[in-house]
């Protein structure tokens, strides 16, 4: 199972390029999260301690509005979110919700500091690919604003890989 998560978790963009090694030691303190069907990971405005990498099962983003709950995207295994709370200090800004029984890895802030101490430069290699994913959904949230405010409907492409 770890060759297969290692695996995993080199394909996705916050862990590109980071050696099969570090992804090792880093799986050894992550736990492993099982959410059922209907199940949340968290909610929007709770305090975030992490991120999620979504190994199986299938999740909706949704953000609350005028006491009712809207789609953000849907995500699948392989796609990660909640990964701002690994760079600042603000409660969640959305909820995750399961659509079926998942699995996901947590990392936290405690375990890439584990990393820090260990390997540097693969520690700032991954916060370097969190704020380049960060930069792609900002631009694809300003493209979104934008079509918008013209009155286009509709998601641009790329999005959402990881929310």
């Amino acid at each position: 199972m770890a060759a297969t998560r290692i695996e995993l978790m080199q394909q996705m963009p916050i862990f590109g390029a980071i050696g099969a090694e570090s992804i090792e030691f880093l799986l050894a303190s992550a736990p492993v999260i099982e959410v059922p069907c209907g199940g949340y990971f968290f909610r929007e405005g709770e305090p975030g301690h992490g991120m999620f990498v979504l190994e199986s099962g299938s999740v909706t983003v949704s953000k609350s509005w005028q006491s009712h709950e809207l789609l953000l995207g849907r995500l699948a295994q392989g796609d990660c979110f909640g990964e701002m709370a690994l760079l600042d200090l603000f409660p969640r800004s959305a909820s995750v919700r399961a659509d079926a029984d998942c699995i996901a890895i947590e990392f936290s802030s405690a375990n890439l500091y584990r990393l820090f101490e260990r390997d540097v430069e693969q520690f700032a290699l991954i916060q370097m690919n969190i704020a380049r994913e960060m930069s792609r959904r900002l631009r694809i949230t300003d493209d979104l604003l934008f079509r918008a405010r013209m009155g286009e409907h509709g998601s641009p492409p790329g999005w959402p890989h990881c929310v």
